[in-house]
């Protein structure tokens, strides 16, 4: 399951001169970055690997315990929602000062957004981003029919393993002549399409399984097919 901090930081890139500009300090091969809210009530600590991995604590310093009932989905109380909104307003403020955003979460998707742009000159567009749910799903598409070539979405794992992963993945919908489904879907991270014709259609993820390459040659033919 994401977390708060996944969910606020997944669409941006820490720069480390605005880290330790806020307060951030070195604590082994991160970063570590202390800071009380609400009336002093509570400690947020926030630790960033070199590698930009983020995890968060939120102490109440009143029995210096995490207060737990944060992350508890079944926590609804007018308190907690309370804390849940202050440590949330805080990590934006966080993100605002010590961060740049990127389009998507993972690198690779990135890397194939400047592809796609330097290669057909598209930018993606997000129609639903609106929809906190959807708001990172990048649509590519031609500027003559506005068809679309390729889609980046991010979904939980489970949805192309089956297999109950909760964790959320990047990949990247692409069309694909039919005869070459079999092949395309005995490739490791290869996939029928989510949330489109599995015969036409595929998903890749996004995290280095496949090379760029690979996957550019790929991005090629669905732009010559939806031409």
């Amino acid at each position: 399951m994401e977390t708060i901090e996944e969910h606020v930081f997944a669409r941006k890139r820490w720069v480390l001169e605005k880290m330790l500009a806020f307060g951030f300090c070195q604590s082994g091969d991160g970063y570590v970055l202390e800071r009380s809210f609400l009336d002093g009530d509570f400690k947020a600590v926030l630790s960033v690997t070199e590698k930009g991995k983020v995890a968060g604590r939120v102490i109440d310093t009143t029995t210096q315990d995490d207060y737990y009932q944060l992350r508890q989905k079944n926590a609804t109380g007018a308190y907690v929602n309370t804390v849940r909104a202050a440590y949330d307003r805080l990590l934006e403020e966080i993100a605002a000062a010590c961060c740049q955003e990127v389009l998507f979460a993972s690198d690779q998707a990135n890397r194939l957004t400047r592809y796609i742009l330097e290669r057909f000159q598209v930018e993606p567009d997000f129609p639903w981003e609106k929809e906190a749910r959807y708001q990172a799903y990048g649509v590519f598409r031609h500027a003559s029919n506005r068809k679309w070539f390729a889609l980046i979405m991010r979904v939980k794992r489970a949805v192309l393993d089956k297999d109950g992963n909760p964790a959320l993945v990047d990949v990247i919908n692409l069309k694909i002549q039919p005869e070459h489904g079999d092949a395309l879907h005995q490739l490791p991270g290869v996939y029928p399409a989510y949330h489109m014709n599995h015969k036409t259609w595929i998903s890749v993820v996004l995290d280095d399984t496949q090379t760029d390459e690979a996957i550019m040659q790929w991005i090629e033919d669905s732009y010559q097919l939806t031409k």
